[in-house]
């Protein structure tokens, strides 16, 4: 019988004892073995940045792929080498809904659906919508930091635009479910909460092959229930509603025709329907989405009115900002759109929509919270700190994107939003507001590490209308927006001094024009962060939170600006610190004249005087 090894299997041929030269070959090679680098150890995904820095495919990618890891599978990436698609497949579910409306007949159903808090479901989606605008936002959408990537900096969909543009309630208990529901189970809810047969609830899912039902069937057997039927056939209609009401709206899939049955756990007990957070979960879902097709113009519409809305004259504030906007095709194709938004400014977006709409609906804190959210096996992170500027802020280097834990931990998660007080972020952590409200400000030093990080412009300068450049021809990877960097700075410091009015004082517009003179000709901190990691942090680098706020935990704060003061207490704008006119500007020295005396360079004010000879006769 062969002999048995110390792993329990056997071998054929006898084991051998090592010799005495083999024994002190293992114990040379341990003794030259190389010791584990300390920072390979704690920080392990640094080296791999190294390899992955550079995205050769793409020059309009990330040179530091710390952050978009999976950017050369992102559809910008292929826009950059030539491989076009076409506008996404829109899924819209408005003209159902009409289909199934609650009239005087069902008033029952009609009370409970407006206790519930989604009642204004029934009226905020749009019949039509824009599938080049859509499809154009989706592709500057980015997994990793569930953020827009635009060409100045990150956007995202808040809980605050939740709430605003669809009135549905963004506190309250997470819609968790433990597992994945499977088909026996969704028949015996059908046949529970909707009263329908053991028969028909197979006989449904089976054609839905998926534990769900198809809203059609939905109408065919619960729209013609009125106040007249009995109390149980009104519950179960009430259901039944609720349960379309949410498949056209908050939680359409791409099937386009059935809703899944798991929801159907959430109106078990009608009078707690408006004790979940419904605003978190559709956003959780929404990002998860936005990764193929999804439908929030409306949004669009809120932050960028000057390029895509039509405002509807009609619309009041009592009323969800959804309907704000008349929904509209907008002819334009999808390469034009994309043009439009790799061309757009920072003055052209509207940061801070909802002003007006406050006294209605006021500002909900839950808005600053910084963790996950979940709608059901969906996890999504959710970061407010990536776009502070939306909420009246200046933007700041945000810490690096944390990675959802699994759905199955889903106790850890309901606990963490429980209290979701104790993970809003700090003062610190916001910062400093905005000197003027919407105009957008960063630190001086986020645009260069943004540039470092994302792709600012999805189509190529080589494909765009009129260009008659080879696709295939290399281009450095921020060359283009460089410019574009330095115009959109000067802009916002001169934007201020216009306005302000005329009531200003001279100092105030010399120190505008001197800030945007700096920023246009001044040195490149694009190149200089590209080629010293001291400007920007690279996330390849070893960290230092002293040095690199980049790696700080989420309640870092950064030193504000020597040249802006920190706002006083008082509603008054802070007055602004003119620094002297640089040397750029001081005209030169007469040299004509070697008796004219040279300027005092350390008065606030030079006369030159220049001296006339007189002719002799």
């Amino acid at each position: 019988m062969p002999p048995r090894t110390r792993g329990g299997y056997t071998s054929s041929a006898p084991r051998r004892r090592p010799t005495g030269s083999e024994r002190r070959r293992r114990v040379q090679l341990r003794e030259v073995e190389p010791a584990a680098d300390p920072d390979s150890v704690e920080h392990p995904q640094h080296d791999r940045d190294e390899h992955e820095e550079v995205f050769e495919g793409a020059p309009g990618g990330p040179i530091d792929r710390c952050i978009l890891r999976s950017f050369d599978k992102h559809i910008a990436a292929k826009i950059w080498l030539g491989e076009d698609r076409a506008p996404l497949k829109l899924v819209n579910h408005g003209a159902k809904l009409q289909l199934w409306e609650l009239d005087m007949e069902r008033s029952r159903i009609y009370e409970t659906v407006h206790r519930s808090g989604l009642a204004s479901l029934t009226s905020c989606s749009h019949r039509v919508a824009s599938r080049p605008m859509l499809s154009a936002f989706c592709e500057r959408w980015q997994p990793e930091t569930t953020t827009f990537h635009m060409p100045f900096g990150e956007m995202t969909i808040t809980l605050d635009d939740v709430a605003s543009i669809l009135h549905i309630p963004v506190t309250g208990s997470m819609i968790s479910f433990s597992q994945p529901l499977h088909v026996d189970d969704a028949n015996a809810l059908l046949v529970e909460l909707l009263g329908t047969t053991d028969v028909d609830a197979s006989r449904e899912t089976e054609q839905c092959r998926s534990p769900s039902v198809r809203l059609l069937w939905l109408r065919d057997h619960f729209s013609t229930i009125t106040d007249a039927s009995s109390d149980d056939d009104v519950v179960f209609a009430t259901r039944a509603f609720l349960l379309h009401l949410v498949g056209c709206t908050l939680f359409a899939d791409k099937s386009a025709t059935s809703v899944s049955v798991v929801y159907l756990e959430l109106f078990r007990d009608l009078s707690m329907v408006d004790s979940y957070a419904w605003g978190a979960a559709c956003l959780a879902y929404l990002y998860r989405q936005l990764t193929t097709a999804t439908r929030f113009e409306a949004w669009i519409y809120e932050h960028f009115p000057e390029m895509f809305s039509s405002p509807d004259m009609s619309y009041t504030e009592s009323r969800p900002r959804a309907l704000r906007w008349r929904p509209h095709v907008i002819p334009d194709s999808l390469q034009s759109v994309r043009e439009r938004l790799d061309r757009l400014q920072i003055s052209e977006v509207c940061w801070e929509p909802y002003e007006d709409h406050r006294a209605e609906h006021p500002f909900p804190d839950i808005a600053w919270y910084s963790g996950c959210i979940k709608c059901g096996q969906v996890v999504e992170p959710y970061h407010p700190e990536r776009v502070l500027r939306q909420f009246g802020y200046i933007q700041t280097i945000p810490p690096r994107p944390f990675t959802p834990p699994r759905p199955d931990r889903s106790s850890l998660l309901v606990q963490y939003w429980e209290r979701w007080t104790d993970h809003l972020l700090t003062d610190q952590s916001r910062g400093r507001r905005c000197l003027y409200s919407g105009s957008g400000e960063s630190v001086p030093e986020y645009m260069a590490w943004y540039d470092r990080i994302s792709h600012r412009i999805v189509q190529p300068p080589q494909l765009r209308s009129g260009s008659t450049t080879d696709a295939r021809s290399s281009l450095p990877s921020h060359a283009a927006s460089t410019s574009d960097t330095r115009i959109a700075r000067a802009l916002t410091s001169l934007r201020h001094v216009i306005s302000g009015g005329r009531d200003q004082s001279a100092d105030y517009f010399w120190g505008a024009l001197n800030e945007a003179h700096d920023i246009l000709f001044g040195p490149d901190e694009t190149t200089a962060s590209h080629s010293t990691p001291s400007p920007a942090p690279a996330c390849h680098s070893t960290p230092s939170p002293a040095t690199h706020p980049f790696f700080s935990p989420p309640t870092f704060v950064y030193p504000p600006p020597a040249s802006v003061d920190p706002p006083p207490s008082s509603d008054d704008p802070p007055p602004l610190v003119v620094p002297p006119p640089p040397a750029s500007f001081a005209p030169p020295a007469p040299t004509s004249d070697p008796s004219a005396p040279a300027p005092d360079s350390t008065a606030s004010t030079t006369v030159y005087v220049r001296s006339k000879r007189k002719k002799k006769t």
